[in-house]
């Protein structure tokens, strides 16, 4: 590697870097792929990760279309050429493929391939992937062609720096599943205190008007009014609370239509005006479009329930290099230093370290009598 040009090695750089720069494994393993067939001038690049038995968990392609890849049909087996290379831990450098021993064909609709390079993906002793490349491009085709030493070497750098950015990834999500599972048990213990007053409340009231029937009709009426009143409390509590527990549609439809969806949901659940905009915002990766959901959602907890607000408004907008969550109340306003000290965080410090762990950064602008702005901002968008 130490002959690769500068162009080159800035094309390294930038592959490296893009790996490091995702959190989410589905993204890290898109990006290992892609760099590796860039890097190294191949027409097909692969990466699998094996499960425990004898298939594979995930396996991601870059150079094959999506029709293409639903044709070939199921994923591959651990056998072959890939069975050596996740078993016995070597690189595979093969001038062509279709003529070694293992080689046991292709599906029908699998693109053919020549020249082949594999290696594995290693983290300490175990094996976590194998990333493989097939028909490297030639600038003049009768000048031959087929991977080279300094190839199969540049592939070894970038399998190492996949390992790191692959074990990261998934240190990461398993994270993220702790975070969502101890969240779950807080909103089902907030939703078990919060329901269970309401009922309790209603159960007494209920029992008071009945007793209050026949010797004190007026009075009866005044409490069955407050049975009313109590109940439909308790149905925004467990609506605001349906919102917040279902899992996100981002896969589906994208941080816009969800928050939207879910913005229309609390305004009909709500007495408080709560609105939605957004512009110009384009895709982010899935850990900032998450973390930017669940922000909005504990600053629309806090506006709904403690500020007592009159309209409350969510915009999502780009800003530059930027995308910006900006989730504004009429409501009382707060002394955010005071909150603190005071230990009610009101969801601040959750939403910070939300912030944080996607690269950004939250800001709070609020004092009492004024309501209330919480910003998000995130590179990119």
């Amino acid at each position: 590697m130490s002959h690769r040009p500068a162009s080159g090695l800035a094309a390294v750089s930038a592959a490296l870097l893009a790996m490091s720069r995702h959190l989410e494994v589905g993204d890290v393993l898109k990006t290992i792929v892609a760099s590796a067939r860039d890097l190294l001038d191949a027409q097909y690049a692969a990466l699998g990760v094996p499960d425990d038995h004898g298939g594979f968990a995930q396996f991601v392609v870059d150079g094959v279309s999506d029709e293409q890849w639903k044709a070939i049909g199921p994923l591959p087996r651990q056998h072959g050429i890939l069975a050596a290379m996740l078993h016995q831990a070597r690189p595979e450098r093969l001038a062509d493929v279709r003529e070694d021993p293992r080689f046991g064909g292709w599906p029908d609709a699998h693109p053919d391939m020549s020249d082949f390079l594999g290696l594995p993906i290693t983290d300490g002793d175990e094996i976590i992937g194998a990333l493989f490349l097939a028909n490297k491009q030639c600038p003049k085709p009768e000048g031959g062609c087929g991977f080279t030493a300094e190839d199969e070497e540049l592939l070894a750098t970038l399998a190492q720096h996949a390992a790191i950015a692959l074990t990261n990834a998934r240190l990461y999500e398993r994270s993220r599943e702790l975070t969502i599972a101890e969240e779950r048990t807080r909103l089902a213990h907030e939703l078990h205190d919060a329901v269970s007053q309401k009922l309790f409340s209603l159960r007494l009231t209920a029992q008071a008007a009945a007793a209050l029937v026949d010797r004190d009709p007026d009075r009866a009426k005044g409490e069955l009014h407050q049975v009313a009143n109590l109940a439909a409390e308790a149905v925004d509590e467990l609506r605001a609370a349906v919102v917040e527990l279902r899992p996100a549609a981002l896969d589906e439809d994208g941080l816009v239509a969800t928050l939207r969806t879910q913005i229309q949901v609390l305004d009909r659940a709500h007495d408080a005006s709560v609105t939605f905009g957004s512009s110009g915002v384009r895709a982010l990766p899935a850990s900032q479009e998450e973390a930017l959901l669940r922000v909005a959602q504990e600053a629309l907890h806090n506006a709904l329930r403690h500020s007592g607000a009159a309209h409350v408004r969510v915009t999502l907008t780009r800003d530059g290099p930027a995308t910006v969550l900006r989730v504004t109340d009429d409501g009382g306003g707060f002394d955010p230093t005071a909150v603190r000290r005071a230990g009610r965080h009101l969801g601040l410090v959750s939403m910070r370290h939300r912030a944080k762990s996607v690269g950004g950064r939250l800001t709070v602008v609020s004092e009492p009598g004024e309501g209330a702005t919480i910003e998000m901002e995130v590179p990119g968008g």
